[in-house]
């Protein structure tokens, strides 16, 4: 695994990938520089989308040694662990509405070998994660609404990441603050001045073309 505070960590969604060939599009997003891949799971109830499940994921872990950053906007979540951890799940970051129990959630994503995340719809507040994050390894804070890739970032969740970067800080933990949603290399700077480590972003990664992925992600983390 990398070591998740050396610098900004940049991973790239593959929801805005090229699908016909997903698994060159993965080995072109880690030549170029990402130090994770996010692969965001949907499914159709959750939120308003349907993406692709532990068969395809199974099938992209060999392109990549990065770690796998999966993403799931899936209800009820706990019956799906098992299977997304087999599938090559390096991170698993579920919802805490997305289950009656999240502690239990996080539980058995350690138990399974895995590092836990937990995501925050735009809607909810940090303080929802105040009995569970200590046992958390990241916190991914959607700046969009969950459901589609390409939308606009929300500025006042900014606020949120103000609060996750100083409570964890206060705790003296590594857990990561990620950022997903309407990430680009405009506001890069921004999110990660009010106190995210690593970002999530597809549509300005993956619309740049593999000629360009390297120089997408390198503005990303504000080189």
């Amino acid at each position: 695994m990398a070591d998740f505070m050396s610098e900004i960590l940049i991973s790239p969604s593959i929801l805005s990938a090229d699908f016909a060939c997903l698994g060159e599009e993965i080995r072109a997003i880690d030549a170029a520089g990402a130090d994770m891949i996010h692969v965001d799971v949907m499914d159709g109830h959750f939120v308003p989308n349907l993406t692709l499940g532990p068969p395809i994921l199974a099938k992209l872990k060999p392109h990549s040694n990065k770690p796998f950053d999966v993403h799931l906007m899936i209800s009820p979540v706990d019956q799906w662990l098992e299977q997304f951890a087999d599938a090559g799940a390096d991170i698993i970051t579920a919802h805490p509405e997305a289950g009656p129990h999240f502690h239990r959630t996080i539980q058995a994503i350690k138990a399974l070998g895995k590092k836990a995340g937990a995501a925050l719809n735009p809607h909810t507040p940090p303080d929802v994660l105040d009995y569970v994050i200590e046992e958390l390894d990241l916190i991914l804070v959607m700046s969009v609404n969950p459901g589609f890739g390409g939308q606009s970032f929300i500025e006042n969740q900014l606020h949120k990441i103000e609060a996750l970067r100083k409570r964890v800080d206060q705790l003296g933990t590594n857990t990561i603050i990620e950022v997903d949603g309407g990430v680009t290399p405009a506001n890069a700077q921004t999110v990660i001045d009010a106190g995210a480590n690593a970002l999530v972003s597809g549509s300005a990664i993956f619309k740049a073309g593999p000629q360009g992925y390297a120089e997408v992600i390198s503005a990303l983390r504000g080189r």
